[in-house]
């Protein structure tokens, strides 16, 4: 408890909007981000005389066709929670997203680490005093 009570009330508000905002982007990825299927890619090869020439193709991200209620999966939670998570520390994930899921994170990858940094901040000015 003693750490709780050394927390300033800044540091507590800063902590509590980015968890707010973290919160509010798992779902949205869960339900609009996250595509119905991971794009599976396919290779394509020729071989002429001595040569091999190598195609590799990502099909798009398909939007999910679903019922929310299906879409609320834990598989679909926990991969909305990697990427909402990697996008607070500037990292990209490396998941296929849909359009909606790419804006999201992008919007993420703005507005969280600022938070996170205004959290480091108040804990900074509480520790110098």
């Amino acid at each position: 408890m003693v750490l709780a009570a050394s927390i300033s009330a800044t540091t507590r508000r800063a902590l509590g909007w980015l968890l707010v905002s973290m919160t509010a982007t798992v779902p949205a990825m869960m339900l609009w981000g996250l595509p119905q299927d991971d794009p599976k890619p396919t290779s394509h090869g020729t071989f002429t005389d001595r040569s091999i020439t190598m195609t590799t193709d990502t099909p798009d991200a398909v939007n999910p066709d679903e019922s929310y209620r299906e879409r609320l999966s834990t598989e679909r939670f926990e991969k909305s929670l990697r990427v909402v998570i990697n996008s607070v520390i500037f990292r990209s994930s490396g998941q296929d997203l849909t359009t909606t899921g790419l804006y999201t994170e992008m919007a993420s990858r703005l507005t969280e680490p600022v938070m996170l940094g205004l959290a480091i901040l108040a804990i900074r000015g509480r520790v110098k005093r």
